[in-house]
């Protein structure tokens, strides 16, 4: 068992920015992949940005590239999302995800085994 506990939501202005943290435990050592994932309101939970533990390769959807950089802390079992110029699109709960190697399943909320429960992040216009 995997368990992870996000943090660093809050409340901004739009254009404003934003760093999350994610703080993973327990049997990390079959963690290859670890993701962020966000999920507004009515609509369906999609990814933002997922990292690759032993490779460092990462991923982002379109719509946070050049916004948002996602980076790991190994010696902290820690994985970041750092968010800048954030838009009120933006809002919603965000998610960390861990799985094993998930290869092109990178975008896939089905895919990773693990999740936390959750960090708000709310930006205003």
């Amino acid at each position: 068992q995997v368990q992870l506990v996000e943090s660093g939501g809050g409340s901004v202005q739009a254009g404003g920015s934003l760093k999350l943290s994610c703080a993973a435990s327990g049997n990390v050592a079959s963690v290859n992949q670890m993701a962020w994932f966000r999920q507004a309101p009515g609509r369906e939970r999609e990814v933002v940005a997922s990292i690759d533990a032993r490779a460092a390769a990462t991923y982002y959807t379109a719509s946070v590239k050049g916004r948002f950089t996602i980076s790991q802390d190994i010696a902290k079992n820690t994985v970041y999302l750092q968010m800048f110029t954030l838009k009120p699109e933006d809002t919603a709960m965000y998610y960390c995800a861990a799985g094993g190697s998930l290869g092109w399943r990178w975008s896939v909320a089905g895919a990773y085994n693990y999740w936390g429960q959750g960090t708000q992040v709310t930006v205003s216009s």
